[in-house]
């Protein structure tokens, strides 16, 4: 065939989204969203126990630490510039019952760890749960009568427990017990009895997720549960227009940040929730997300370094300010490497 006979060349494109890609430097000059260690909180158990670190089987790589471990990680987790720990109470099961009494008890382990904490690293931001679910003997977040989780006698429980961890130190109270009206009931509280500077990071979307048993592992209360759940309190993973109202809700009553819960299989919600009230926005990578990357990673299937790194700016992407998450260090030492 002729080249007179030859089909025109197609007009050639001026505009190549390839050419921002093409090295490195170019990729992070274009960067729409990143990722630093000041985005991250470290969520951090602690024990009662002699032994200063035992490994949590249903998390590799995540430890139940003594309160001199813990003082020594936060002091690292401060140095790799994470502003905030959250920590979470592996309550003995002598000191549980049915009322979850512990948690108002200002000498319990909670409150010793914040007070150690703040004690030795003053500049590291304590975040602490406000929930009944690591003290009660069965495993809920509030009290039960008639075999049903009542809310305005638990939500009266909640309201002390959280002056007595500001007591203690911590800066920030996160409710996430998904009682209604317990946001007001602690910001009142809190305020009452002096702490009006302390703030309210709610748990305000919280679903009733398969992605907790880990947790519930490292903290004690899988056996406590057993097969019960706690879809009377906890979100149906169905519903997106639900959070909203709760975020609002929980606005309304005074918290100063929101947080979604679970986090990667919840990327719409926070999406939709930043969209909707441009405030601060967490999400919380639960110990499901972070088991499933562990286990990937151990087996091959996955190049774990990346997967975490991609996660977590995947939470950035979707409007998150901020992700607990307990690949904090491990994210952490990889960005200031660089």
């Amino acid at each position: 065939m002729s080249a007179s006979y030859l089909p025109p060349l197609a007009p050639y494109p001026t505009t190549r989204l390839r050419r921002n890609r093409r090295d490195a430097w170019s990729r992070k000059l274009v960067a729409e969203n990143v990722l630093g260690a000041g985005d991250l909180i470290w969520p951090v158990f602690v024990h009662d126990e002699p032994s200063g670190r035992v490994p949590v089987p249903s998390m590799p790589g995540a430890d139940r630490l003594s309160i001199p471990a813990l003082v020594d990680a936060a002091g690292e987790a401060a140095a790799l510039g994470i502003p905030t720990i959250a920590i979470f109470p592996v309550i003995d099961p002598g000191l549980k019952d049915p009322d979850g009494s512990d948690a108002v008890n200002p000498g319990n382990l909670v409150c010793r760890a914040v007070s150690a904490v703040k004690k030795a690293v003053p500049e590291l931001g304590v975040l602490c749960d406000v929930a009944l679910d690591p003290f009660t003997s069965h495993g809920h977040d509030g009290v039960i009568r008639d075999g049903y989780v009542v809310n305005d006698e638990t939500v009266a429980i909640l309201a002390r427990q959280a002056v007595i961890q500001a007591e203690a130190g911590c800066d920030i109270i996160a409710p996430s017990d998904m009682m209604d009206g317990r946001v007001g009931a602690v910001r009142r509280a809190l305020d009452e009895a002096g702490f009006d500077r302390v703030r309210i990071m709610s748990y305000a979307a919280k679903y009733a997720s398969c992605f907790f048993a880990p947790f519930r592992d490292a903290i004690g209360s899988a056996s406590a549960l057993g097969s019960a759940d706690k879809r009377t309190y906890q979100m149906d993973p169905a519903n997106g227009d639900e959070a909203v109202r709760e975020i609002a809700l929980d606005l309304q009553e005074g918290a100063d940040m929101v947080m979604i819960k679970p986090g990667l299989p919840y990327l719409d919600v926070v999406h939709r929730v930043k969209e909707a009230f441009r405030v601060p926005t967490f999400v919380y990578q639960v110990s499901g997300e972070y088991s499933m990357i562990r286990a990937a990673a151990e087996r091959g299937w996955l190049d774990g370094e990346r997967a975490i790194m991609e996660s977590l700016l995947c939470f950035k992407r979707a409007g998150a300010d901020g992700v607990l998450t307990y690949f904090a260090v491990e994210a952490a030492r990889r960005l200031k490497a660089g």
